[in-house]
């Protein structure tokens, strides 16, 4: 059902300073994932599929990847009152780019105003998950509240990774740790799990404008919701309610996807996640037709496989391969390919992600590697296998061991 009276606004300005050299020439929204889809698209068919069509798109950084994305992908009927607009940032309130979360939403504030709704959702626009946003906002409504917040249980061992919230046994935010080393709060009955914020928000609208103009007065102020705005308004006693993600439910999930959400904010997060898709029964199903991941339209061929009775076999195993692929007498083996990717005779590939319009040269060895976008492998190169040689030649690995081969290169 159509939700009239709910504005979204995406936060999908993101540096991404984590996933460099991914994010060297792109925002972190629009760095490619599982194959043929771009993170922003997750968040994005979250609310599609839940019915919310008023939603703007907050931008920054690097964004001219993400604005073609956008654009071409998700078109919008303005005539019945839909729209997917995208925001630059614009300086409305002073010569500062964006200071923080808060900060991106107060200097946007005009369009909040100009639309009048009685909700705000504010989303972030880098997390990997499947959300009915209706469910947490029928609990927003039952419980009055006038902020909500999504929040997943995780064990008690992972919290110094995470913001941890505190709540009370009806599960109204009563404090706030920022990833705490030790003594992390546990969730009431359950000693064992707390309560990772996921950075969604639902707001009564007039809460939230009253919020950010108070926070913009504060000199002292971090400019973010985390550190300010949720701190604020629990010392004002304002009703702060938290959603519990892991029952939330969308048609047809797996047992494995309830409180599925990935922050892909590292490069080795990134690159687990995607290989966790290559799973018989992985835990994040993207063939789920009942709760469609929609994407760009590529319009490109179907992949091709050349074989024949010799040692040059076109053959790929626990793969995802995307339109416009072939795999010319090369072998791929846990691996993702985008859009357009050439694998050649004799190459192998193994346990790797490569971007769309690679070429992929004869007897060339690849393992454990991240190719960006057009980039062509000379034959017989080997990388992944050599750390000193890989950082010789100027390519990124990570502390897992994960090779990364900028936009850009030449080998």
């Amino acid at each position: 059902m159509y939700k009239d009276d709910v504005m979204v606004m995406i936060l999908a300005g993101g540096e991404g300073k984590r996933l460099y050299p991914l994010t060297k020439d792109r925002a972190k929204p629009a760095v490619p994932f599982g194959g043929r889809y771009r993170i922003i698209d997750f968040v994005m068919n979250n609310f599609i599929n839940s019915g919310f069509y008023k939603i703007k798109i907050l931008t920054q950084f690097k964004s001219d990847s993400l604005n073609k994305h956008i654009s071409t992908t998700w078109p919008n009927s303005p005539v019945i009152g839909h729209y997917i607009d995208l925001v630059p940032a614009q300086m409305r309130t002073g010569a500062d780019w964006y200071k923080g979360t808060a900060d991106a939403i107060y200097q946007n504030k005009n369009l909040i105003s100009d639309e009048d709704p009685k909700y705000v959702c504010v989303f972030g626009g880098d997390h990997i998950y499947k959300m009915d946003v209706n469910h947490m906002l029928k609990y927003h409504r039952k419980r009055g509240a006038d902020l909500t917040i999504s929040a997943i249980p995780v064990p008690v061992e992972e919290a110094y990774a995470f913001g941890v919230i505190i709540v009370d046994e009806n599960w109204k935010l009563i404090g706030f740790q920022e990833k705490p080393q030790k003594n992390a709060a546990t969730i009431p009955g359950r000693p064992d799990m707390v309560l990772a914020s996921m950075g969604n928000y639902i707001f009564n609208k007039d809460i939230l404008l009253d919020s950010l103009n108070e926070e913009a007065d504060n000199p002292d102020s971090n400019n973010d919701f985390g550190k300010d705005i949720i701190p604020n308004l629990v010392e004002n006693n304002a009703s702060v309610q938290v959603y519990d993600f892991s029952r939330n439910f969308v048609k047809n999930i797996t047992e494995t996807e309830k409180g599925y959400w990935k922050d892909v904010g590292s490069v080795d997060a990134y690159w687990q996640a995607n290989m966790d898709l290559l799973d018989p029964l992985p835990e994040f199903d993207l063939y789920n037709q009942s709760w469609a991941i929609r994407t760009e339209n590529s319009n490109l061929p179907p992949a091709k496989f050349i074989w024949r009775e010799s040692e040059r076999t076109g053959m790929a195993t626990n793969s995802l391969v995307s339109e416009g692929c072939v795999i010319s007498g090369g072998q791929i083996d846990k691996c993702i390919l985008s859009f357009g990717v050439r694998v050649n005779s004799f190459s192998r590939v193994e346990e790797s992600i490569i971007f769309e319009n690679v070429n992929i040269g004869r007897y060339a060895k690849i393992k454990k590697s991240i190719i960006d976008k057009g980039i062509f492998i000379p034959p017989y190169t080997e990388i992944g296998y050599n750390r000193k040689d890989d950082e010789a030649r100027g390519f990124s690995v990570s502390d897992s061991g994960i090779t990364i081969v900028p936009k850009g290169a030449i080998l």
